[in-house]
């Protein structure tokens, strides 16, 4: 079930970013150091974003659960699409936070530029 609602979150936090003028480039880009969920792009900014999705109620925020140390394997996971897929967009890393209510989506939180780099 869980896994079931983290792919629903992530499905509905990539729709809400092509409603706002966001292209995906990719979903659940895999490196050697870890994932990233949604890889996207709009006109100034390569975004890498991370879902979290939680229960309504859940104890832990969404922001508590992108500890540093998930972080920084997020930055060395953006560093090798990066060198891939060069870009000349700045990169940024925000939080999307879906909450949802028996696994289905009921809103989003989204956090822009979210580890403040």
């Amino acid at each position: 079930m869980a896994q079931n609602s983290g792919r629903a979150g992530e499905e509905y936090a990539a729709k809400w970013l092509k409603e706002h003028g966001y292209r995906i480039l990719a979903q659940n880009y895999h490196s050697r150091f870890g994932e990233i969920d949604i890889i996207a792009e709009d006109s100034q900014y390569i975004v890498f974003v991370e879902v979290k999705t939680r229960e309504e109620g859940s104890m832990v925020s969404s922001l508590e659960a992108v500890t540093k140390s998930k972080q920084k394997k997020l930055m060395l996971t953006a560093q090798t699409f990066i060198m891939k897929s060069p870009s000349a967009l700045q990169p940024r890393f925000d939080i999307a936070a879906v909450t949802t209510l028996h696994g289905e989506p009921l809103g989003l939180q989204y956090f822009t530029n979210a580890f403040g780099c």
